[in-house]
């Protein structure tokens, strides 16, 4: 069972660091291979253009083979980025330590000078953000089997952070860009530079508020108290996105079906929830499974944090080993104001700060209408989010 210190969280939430105090953790980051920045160049053809395969906030990613043949995806921090230290430094020390067939591999990074890069293992076939819910063509033909396979991947994935790892991890960023598949469709739960432990007998981390809005658990939100309910609230809204292969929010709708958590609610209350199913399936998919999926999102997003599942019942029930009891279903937490938000967060020190927007891992357009923000308000902050592009059907 992977262990991680307890003092980690308390390290890397810590404010700003001198270049002398940067130097000294990154000295501390152990069982990490380091890459020379000169290997890293060479195995991209010196950051070659061609071989860029995504760009964010956080700077960009190249497809690069490194010695000896292997493919790797190479995650190129910039300077002027709104990831920073805490979160590279977060990313590097969660998911060195931890291995599960459903997240993806960290190879090692390169501290040198002022660079700061990740190498993970190269996934053949991108996000589900630009996949399943992506504008254009995509020659992936997802059959109920394949999101089948996918949804109880990103669980047992969810479940091994939250329960099998000590201290247990949250994720803080669950959502479609975040989930990569590999050549055979397995899917990667990625990026951890938002991830904290929990400690041992804690029932909760206050901290800054971090996430994608669509995603966010409303009390996480507004409070600013971090469980793992807050991820299990995300995995729910990612759930039904698969199922329905539409994106949670979608402005250009009517205005009763923009959210997609509204317009599920409305669906079950109807006992029509096999309509929210994406048509593109053409009616090839167990319809009782379908539906139990869908039944499991809206338990995993109810309002009451108490009331969501752990990871652990949730794979039961998706897989059939566990039946859902209706009677526990009640409506969904929503946070469908996307224009303002106020966060309340009283164990922060740091400074207000400016709401960022970060794009995909891998794509070079995050074209849902979610934004990706951090607060570090020490009392309350009125944040406003720009929405990124906003998707069509």
């Amino acid at each position: 069972m992977p262990c991680f210190p307890c003092s980690f969280g308390k390290r890397v939430e810590s404010a700003v660091r001198t270049p002398a105090a940067a130097a000294e953790e990154f000295a501390g980051v152990q069982n990490v291979k380091q890459y020379s920045y000169k290997e890293l160049k060479v195995a991209t053809d010196d950051f070659c253009i061609t071989n860029k395969i995504g760009e964010g906030g956080f700077g960009s990613v190249y497809k690069g083979k490194l010695k000896h043949g292997k493919v790797a995806a190479i995650k190129v921090l910039s300077a002027e980025s709104q990831q920073g230290v805490r979160e590279f430094l977060t990313e590097i020390k969660v998911i060195s330590e931890i291995q599960h067939e459903n997240l993806v591999k960290l190879y090692g990074c390169c501290v040198e000078g002022s660079h700061r890069i990740l190498v993970y293992n190269y996934l053949e076939n991108n996000s589900l953000a630009q996949t399943l819910l992506g504008r254009g063509n995509c020659s992936i033909k997802f059959t109920w089997r394949i999101r089948w396979n996918i949804c109880v991947g990103i669980a047992r994935g969810l479940a091994f952070l939250h329960e099998e790892v000590r201290p247990h991890i949250v994720h803080r960023d669950i959502k479609a860009s975040n989930i990569l598949l590999d050549k055979d469709l397995t899917p990667k739960i990625s990026d951890f530079g938002l991830a904290r432990l929990m400690p041992p007998n804690a029932t909760h981390v206050s901290t800054r508020v971090a996430g994608t809005l669509g995603y966010l658990a409303p009390e996480y939100a507004v409070r600013g108290q971090l469980t793992r309910k807050a991820d299990i609230y995300s995995f729910g809204v990612l759930l039904v996105e698969i199922v329905s292969g539409r994106c949670n929010t979608n402005m250009r709708m009517p205005d009763g079906d923009r959210y997609l958590l509204e317009r599920i609610w409305e669906y079950y209350q109807r006992r029509e929830l096999v309509e929210l199913v994406d048509i593109s399936l053409e009616g090839h998919y167990d319809v009782e499974e379908a539906c139990r999926f869908l039944k499991i999102g809206l338990l995993c997003t109810q309002d009451a944090p108490k009331l969501r599942p752990a990871m652990s019942s949730v794979v039961k029930m998706l897989t059939g080993e566990k039946c859902i009891d209706e009677m526990k279903i009640t409506a969904p937490g929503l946070l469908s104001d996307l224009s303002e938000v106020t966060i309340r967060n009283t164990h922060d020190n740091a400074d207000t700060r400016t709401t960022s927007v970060y794009k995909d891992l891998y794509s070079s357009s995050d074209s849902m209408n979610n934004s990706t923000f951090s607060s570090g308000a020490s009392t309350s902050a009125t944040l406003t989010f720009t929405a990124v592009k906003e998707r069509s059907l």
